[in-house]
C-alpha cells in the first residue's frame, strides 16, 4: 500500500495530566533521532498523537525503526488527503482495495477537528456505503473484521488507514532519568536493561573485565549487547572496568566460601561510584530471586549493604525461562550465550554461601585495604559510546 504518513500513538503518555507535553516532545525528540537515516522523515505533535511524515522514504524501514521505540502503543500505515467527503470517500476506497484477501470490514471514524460539519457515525455510513458500492464480495462485519478502516479528521488533514500495527509500550527513553546498568555478558542483565528502558529511563551500562582471564572477544560480546539495547531507541554510553587486579586479589585474601559476596560488594561499589560521577539516580542489575546462590534474598541482602543508590531488579520475580523469552524477543539471546566467559564465571568457588552474614562479609573485608584499588578500576575505566547504527562485530556476525 503506498502511504505518505505513519500515525503514532500513545497510552500511558495520554495520563500524564499537566506533564504529558513533557513526554510528548520527549517521544518526539526520540522518533526524530532514530529517522535521522531518513532526512525527509520528521515527527509532529498533533493532538493526542504524533505524525510521521514519510514523503519519498522507505516507510516500511521507517515502520521498523518505530516498532522499537518505547512510548508507543499502536501504529498505522497512512494516507493523508483533505477534508472534503468525495476525497476521504475516495482515498478510503483505495486503501481498501490494497488489503489483498479481505472479505469484510468495518469504518471507525473519528473527529479531533470539530469544525467538520459531518458526525463520526454519518461519517462511517458515507464511507462503508462508498466501499460497498465500488467493490464486489466485501462485507460490513462490525465485530470481527478483516478490516478496520480508520479515519482521523485532524486540523490539517484527513488520515485513512487499514488497522493498528503494535508498538513496544512503555514510557519515552530518558523521561525518568538515569540508571547504571550492571552488565554482564550473560542472558539476564541485557533483559534488565531492555525493561529499565522501557518504563523511560535513560541508560549507561558498567561491566567489569579482567584480562588475561577474560579475552577480547568477551569484551566485545558486551559491546554488541549494548548496541542491541541501544536499538531501542537511544545511544548507551559503557564503561568497561579493569577488574584483574581486584578480583585476584579477594581470591588471595578472602575465605572461599565468601569471595563470590566481596567481590559482588566490590562491584556495586564501583558501580556506584561510575554511577554518581555520571549523574545516575539507581543502579539496575539481572537478579532474579533463587535463580542463583548469590541471588538468594539473604545475599542480596548482603551484597546491598554497601549500596546508597536505590538498586533496581526489573527480573526480580521471573523464573528463567520467562527471562530467556524475553531475551529472544528482543534479539540479545543469541549473543549472549556465544561461549565466552565474563569475570564472573572464574574463580569459581566450588561451594558459595547461600545466607552470608554482613556481619561476616564485613568482618573479611576489615583486613583487605582496598580503597586505592577501587578508585583506581575507576579512573582507568574505559569509557565507550555505542551506537545501534554501528554493525555487529563482524567476528560475532559469523558465530550468530
Amino acid at each position: 500500500m503506498k502511504v505518505d504518513h505513519i500515525l503514532v500513538r500513545y497510552s500511558e503518555i495520554a495520563l500524564k495530566g499537566k506533564n504529558r507535553a513533557d513526554f510528548e516532545r520527549a517521544l518526539k525528540g526520540n522518533i526524530n533521532r532514530a529517522l535521522a537515516a531518513f532526512p525527509g522523515a520528521k515527527a509532529r505533535r498533533t493532538t493526542g498523537r504524533l505524525v510521521v511524515d514519510t514523503h519519498d522514504e522507505d516507510a516500511e524501514a521507517i515502520m521498523g525503526k518505530l516498532q522499537c521505540i518505547f512510548g508507543i502503543s499502536s501504529l498505522s500505515y497512512a494516507r493523508k488527503t483533505s477534508h472534503e467527503l468525495l476525497d476521504i470517500q475516495a482515498t478510503a476506497l483505495r486503501v481498501m482495495q490494497d488489503q489483498p484477501g479481505a472479505k469484510t470490514f468495518k469504518v471507525s471514524a473519528r473527529r479531533s477537528f470539530k469544525s467538520f460539519p459531518i458526525r463520526s457515525q454519518q461519517l462511517n455510513h458515507e464511507i462503508g456505503s462508498h466501499v460497498l458500492k465500488n467493490t464486489e464480495d466485501i462485507t460490513v462485519d462490525v465485530h470481527h473484521p478483516d478490516v478496520e478502516l480508520l479515519v482521523e479528521v485532524r486540523e490539517h488533514g484527513t488520515y485513512i488507514s487499514a488497522g493498528k500495527i503494535p508498538g513496544p509500550g512503555g514510557l519515552p527513553v530518558g523521561s525518568s532519568g538515569k540508571v547504571m546498568l550492571m552488565l554482564s555478558g550473560g542472558i539476564d542483565s541485557p533483559v534488565a536493561g531492555y525493561l529499565a528502558l522501557k518504563r523511560g529511563a535513560e541508560l549507561e551500562a558498567v561491566h567489569f573485565h579482567s584480562p588475561p582471564f577474560t579475552n577480547e572477544r568477551a569484551k566485545q560480546k558486551v559491546i554488541d549487547l549494548s548496541r542491541i539495547l541501544a536499538g531501542y531507541g537511544t545511544t548507551i554510553r559503557l564503561h568497561v572496568i579493569p577488574f584483574t587486579e581486584i578480583q585476584q586479589y579477594i581470591h588471595k585474601e578472602v575465605a572461599t566460601n565468601y569471595e563470590m559476596t566481596i567481590m559482588r560488594r566490590m562491584m556495586m561499589r564501583i558501580s556506584e561510584r561510575v554511577a554518581r560521577e555520571r549523574e545516575a539516580l539507581a543502579l539496575v542489575n539481572g537478579e532474579s530471586l533463587g535463580q542463583v546462590s548469590s541471588q538468594t534474598l539473604a545475599s542480596m541482602h548482603t551484597i546491598e549493604e554497601v549500596a546508597n543508590l536505590p538498586v533496581l531488579r526489573p527480573l526480580i520475580t521471573m523464573d528463567k525461562i520467562e527471562v530467556t523469552d524475553i531475551a529472544e524477543q528482543i534479539g540479545t539471546f543469541e549473543t549472549s550465550i556465544l561461549p565466552y566467559e565474563d569475570c564472573c564465571t572464574i574463580f569459581l568457588p566450588a561451594e558459595s554461601k547461600t545466607k552470608p552474614k554482613r556481619e561476616k562479609a564485613n568482618f573479611y573485608e576489615s583486613f583487605l585495604d582496598m580503597d586505592e584499588m577501587l578508585e583506581k578500576a575507576v579512573s582507568n575505566r574505559e569509557t565507550l559510546t555505542i551506537d545501534a547504527n554501528e554493525p555487529l562485530s563482524p567476528a560475532f556476525e559469523e558465530l550468530l
